[in-house]
């Protein structure tokens, strides 16, 4: 609020403590210090903040960095990625996106035995990429199905428990010696340690099996893929990675033997705590007996709590119009957005203190996915995120994405062709003033 960051004319920022991301990555890296035989090349999960200065400080801090679009690929490479710490993950890539993965060096993981067939036509042996294949170990769904991707019909990897799905991968590898690698991603939030370690000793044993009835070390790394959920009920990081290494290594020991390079690609788990959100209360109303609090922060930042809440719950902080903690007996209020939809609200019957006309709220836990992938509805600006570092006192801020202008609102509604529709026609002499079409003297062509 001092620094005008926040304020009437500023209502919605978003903020990253970029102290805390480089401590959730040496978090990350101690837990999987196994030994010096063990290679593992930890990738960030660029969907979970697709803004490149986050993404340059991850690759500063030593991190890879998984991809699963064009976009994606290109912020990957913008914020200074080296293509061999790279991943490549999608169930839709086009030709044209494989072969620039392959011209760049990127690793890639085919999501299907059909994707598998075209890189074997694009694939060159000069190519730099290390290629796996995506498999879908059926291990089942945890308590959010939309985060579940072992189910038994999810639309990732190859389905291994499938009637002769198992022997058509252990085939794919012995036909083709450059396919080096498995991979596969149980699940996230609602996913149990448990199920996703489960999940990951499958793909394991599937790589063993491989290796003995080839003969040879045919697959030499494991993309194990990220997933480890989050904890959006207090300030505590849980669970830790150490946990999450932990039981790993009780479902499957011999992952850590230093035989598989292992690659890692954690969004949420790095960016989620170290990440709030700031919104301006603009109006305040009573309606049934329940107090609302109207402010700038809805469905457009916070899409999935606003959609399932249950599933994603946020903790909110009620502060005054200076930015201190707002005092006072709790009252029960719903925090509501701006979108043009009854639905539109982000935390439901909170006991809170008293909120006002220019009090400030903060959404809690949303350093990812929240404001970095915002939804355009109601042609909301994208806010303002900044980054900040340092103790009390000594605070730093600076901007990682400016806050979106009208101009470009417009912009990107198509304001450059403004009258596209209004000079098309359907037909030759069709009028757009509702009458008939003129088609001139009898005997001549229409007028066009």
């Amino acid at each position: 609020m001092e620094e005008g960051l926040l304020g009437e004319n500023r209502p919605l920022a978003g903020f990253l403590d970029a102290d805390g991301i480089r401590d959730s990555v040496v978090a990350l890296r101690d837990a999987f210090a196994a030994g010096p035989d063990v290679q593992v090349l930890h990738t960030f999960a660029a969907k979970a903040a697709s803004l490149i200065p986050v993404l340059r400080l991850l690759a500063e801090s030593g991190m890879g960095c998984e991809v699963a679009s064009p976009g994606e690929l290109r912020l990957a490479v913008e914020a200074g990625f080296p293509p061999a710490r790279i991943v490549l993950d999608s169930p839709a890539k086009t030709r044209d996106e494989l072969r620039l993965a392959l011209a760049l060096g990127v690793a890639v993981n085919a999501d299907s035995l059909g994707e598998l067939r075209r890189i074997e036509g694009l694939h060159s042996p000069g190519s730099a990429s290390v290629l796996g294949l995506r498999v879908n170990p059926q291990v089942g769904g945890g308590s959010i199905g939309a985060m579940s991707t072992a189910t038994a019909t999810s639309k990732f990897g190859v389905a291994l428990r499938d009637p002769g799905a198992r022997e058509q991968v252990v085939q794919a590898f012995a036909d083709r010696p450059w396919l080096t690698r498995l991979h596969a991603h149980v699940g996230s939030q609602g996913c149990s340690l448990e199920l996703i370690a489960s999940g990951i000793a499958e793909t394991y044993r599937l790589a063993e099996e491989i290796n003995g009835r080839l003969g040879t070390r045919r697959v030499t790394g494991i993309d194990i893929g990220g997933g480890l959920p989050v904890n959006f009920a207090d300030d505590e990081a849980r669970p830790a990675f150490t946990e999450y290494v932990a039981a790993l290594r009780t479902a499957a020991p011999g992952l850590f033997d230093g035989r598989y390079d292992l690659v890692t690609e954690f969004g949420r788990s790095l960016l989620a705590k170290n990440g709030f959100i700031g919104a301006r209360v603009e109006y305040t109303k009573d309606a049934g007996g329940r107090r609302i609090a109207l402010t700038h922060a809805g469905a457009q930042i916070a899409t999935r709590t606003v959609f399932m809440p249950d599933a994603w719950p946020l903790r909110v902080g009620a502060f005054d119009g200076t930015g201190r903690p707002r005092s006072g007996p709790p009252m029960v209020q719903d925090i509501a957005g701006p979108c043009c939809f009854a639905g539109d609200i982000v935390a439901h019957a909170r006991e809170l203190p008293e909120l006002r006309e220019g009090d400030f709220v903060t959404l809690y836990d949303t350093g990812a996915y929240y404001f970095s992938t915002p939804w355009a509805y109601n042609s909301l600006p994208r806010p303002a995120v900044y980054g900040f570092a340092g103790g009390p006192g000594a605070i730093r801020f600076a901007p990682v994405r400016d806050a979106q202008s009208l101009d470009s609102v417009a912009e990107e509604s198509g304001l450059a062709h403004a009258d596209a529709l209004t000079v098309l026609r359907a037909r030759t002499g069709d009028r757009t003033d509702g009458t008939a079409p003129d088609s001139g003297p009898r005997g001549n062509p229409p007028r066009t």
